[in-house]
């Protein structure tokens, strides 16, 4: 088990938290829950070695294996499945080691070792990987491309894979679905569900977090708790907890007030002046309880919309996709005042596709979309955030599109984000991925739209934040579409839930709890579906002729491939340390003007190159790929 042991964790000179004692038993599924930088990633970073107590101990057994998802993806060349593989240690072990025995022809060996290998599950291990991949989303085929051909993201996923295929005594997940659509949420609840290991889960999703956990570790004001019961049932004792203390603050204040009162009336008069210091001291030795804090940091609402046409928006028999090829057609909708819609569909079936054609950024190829005159849209996706200036603060933001409001006005509106006091002058660049969301959706708010198109806007926002965010929503007066694997998010904050699927979008004939059911129907459709697929006779020779004649054709289209990959993490090396430069507080101090500048400019051409070198990149892939269906058709 692991043992909290009168533990105490400073990051620095800050104290995180203190005397921590409770004990988490083999195959309990936690929670750890506090607000950001209270101290869970250090936690983390105490089980992996990278820390260590600055009191007390945590002690667990010394053979436990213990797995947690990597932060960084090299631009491997390895093929996806291989990689993942990897993350089962002793499975590759066994591998090596029976690979020398073969060699040195230890019979005797060899069978101990098949033997073992046999009962890690050696055999099943690829059928593992491909079902993990398959659950994260991964599609057929693309198992075996190599790990430099996936984006960041999907990159994050295989690391996620990687660290599930880990026969694991104590699995570390730090916001696992912060990369994943809702199928992917839904499939990893089932795993983790059935996982038999100890389970420390960092996660802002509380129907997740309801789903997979039965303790809650939290982490608030330099105390770490742990409660029994998922997150509802954690609330519901940390409420009545707060109501308590508030009550016993406020009792407290009165006596405190009382006993100055006495101080100050006698403690100039020599017959009192004793018991006057006897109440002082009192004082000094109270413990002074803390006044509760029930309501969320954030408090904020959605201005209304200058104009509130009606329809909004119309789509008849509508189109859209990339490079000629439709994902969705046929489209018929009309967006009005009120509408409150969700988007629900597998991994890859067109719903940010959707999003950015209804936000002007992409063209339809078919039908016809109209738009009143007075149309607002707002939109929010993740890649917009790259789109905030790192130079600039939360406050020189908000006045660029602001410019009439007076700066108190512009603070006190930020405060309501979190960007309080000196936070609203700070520049953005070291902002974390969550301080980055807030201040995106902030702008985006202040804009005022009639028509709001939301796509994943919770990631790496915290459980107060998202909080927040359903609360403004339920007020909002325009039209909104959502695309979210938060599902508290869409219960709360939707009246519509449409489906896009196989190139529709029609509406969902049931409720946000009938979807894992119609997903697992379809997917076991799809799996009779290819298990039924005739299997054709196998022509060996032909496969081989058609292998060298594959290899011929792809040889220089391969070559120009690798060198684009070469070429575009080399600018990915210069960009990541450019951003850590970029990141120094002390860059931005009036002395440093000239190499603020000189960076900024430098900045711009590696961006530029860099995305120049990716669409080379593309162009090689999408060559080689137009080659390989070529031979094989």
């Amino acid at each position: 088990m692991l043992q909290f042991r009168s533990l105490t964790l400073r990051r620095g000179p800050r104290l995180l938290f203190r005397d921590a004692r409770f004990q988490i038993h083999p195959g309990q599924k936690v929670g750890i829950t506090g607000a950001n930088g209270t101290g869970k990633s250090s936690l983390f970073a105490l089980l992996l070695g990278e820390l260590q107590p600055d009191e007390g101990e945590l002690r667990w057994p010394r053979e436990w294996v213990i797995a947690h998802v990597a932060q960084e993806t090299p631009s491997d060349a390895r093929p996806a499945i291989e990689y993942v593989l990897d993350g089962d240690r002793e499975l590759r072990e066994t591998e090596r080691a029976l690979e020398q025995a073969e060699k040195a022809g230890d019979g005797e060996g060899q069978a101990r070792l098949h033997a073992h290998f046999e009962a890690i599950g050696g055999y099943q291990a690829r059928s593992r990987a491909a079902q993990l991949l398959n659950g994260l989303g991964f599609r057929a085929g693309q198992e075996t491309q190599p790990v430099s051909r996936f984006s960041g993201g999907w990159r994050m996923r295989l690391n996620l894979a990687r660290a599930l295929i880990c026969r694991s005594d104590l699995l570390l997940l730090d916001e696992p679905t912060n990369h994943l659509d809702l199928d992917a949420v839904i499939w990893l609840e089932g795993w983790l569900r059935r996982y038999p290991g100890t389970l420390l889960l960092i996660s802002h999703d509380r129907e997740f977090l309801d789903a997979v956990t039965d303790h809650i570790a939290h982490i608030e004001q330099q105390r770490l708790t742990l409660y029994s019961g998922n997150y509802s049932a954690f609330e519901r004792i940390r409420a009545e907890q707060l109501a308590h203390q508030q009550a016993q603050y406020q009792k407290q204040q009165r006596e405190i007030a009382h006993m100055h009162s006495y101080v100050e009336r006698f403690r100039a008069k020599a017959t009192k002046a004793r018991q006057a210091q006897s109440r002082l001291k009192a004082l000094e030795r109270m413990e002074r309880i803390a006044p509760a804090h029930v309501d969320s940091p954030f408090h904020f609402s959605f201005r209304p919309p200058e104009k509130l046409p009606n329809p909004l928006l119309r789509l008849h028999r509508v189109a859209c996709g990339y490079d000629g090829k439709a994902i969705v057609s046929g489209v018929e909708l009309s967006l009005s005042p009120g509408d409150r819609i969700g988007l629900l569909g597998p991994n890859g079936a067109g719903k940010s596709t959707f999003i950015k054609l209804l936000a002007g950024k992409l063209e339809p190829q078919e039908g016809q979309i109209e738009t009143a005159q007075d149309l607002a849209v707002g939109y929010f996706a993740q890649h917009q955030l790259d789109q905030l200036h790192p130079e600039h603060s939360p406050l020189e933001h908000l006045l660029q599109i602001g410019p009439e409001l007076r700066e108190q006005e512009a603070r006190d509106y930020l405060g309501s984000f979190g960007f309080s006091g000196d936070k609203a002058l700070d520049h953005v660049a070291p902002f974390s991925g969550g301080e980055k969301s807030r201040l995106a959706l902030a702008l985006l708010i202040w804009k005022r739209p009639n028509l709001l198109l939301l796509d994943e806007p919770t990631n790496h926002l915290d459980l107060e934040m998202r909080q927040a965010l359903a609360v403004a929503l339920q007020d909002f007066t325009g039209a909104m579409l959502i695309v979210s694997h938060d599902r508290h998010l869409l219960r709360v904050s939707t009246d519509e839930l449409l489906l896009v699927d196989s190139g529709t979008i029609r509406e969902f004939d049931g409720s946000l709890d009938d979807y894992p059911t119609w997903l697992a129907r379809r997917n076991a459709t799809a799996a009779t579906d290819r298990a039924s697929e005739p299997v054709p006779e196998r022509d060996r020779k032909a496969e081989r002729r058609a292998a060298a004649q594959r290899r011929q054709a792809l040889q220089p289209l391969k070559k120009k491939l690798q060198q684009a990959e070469k070429k575009l993490e080399a600018l990915q090396q210069q960009q990541a340390e450019l951003e850590r430069q970029l990141a120094d507080n002390d860059l931005y101090q009036p002395g440093n003007k000239e190499k603020l500048k000189a960076l900024m400019q430098e900045k711009q051409k590696l961006d530029k190159a860099c995305e120049e070198q990716e669409l080379a990149w593309m162009e090689a892939a999408e060559a080689q790929e137009a080659a390989e269906t070529a031979v094989q058709s």
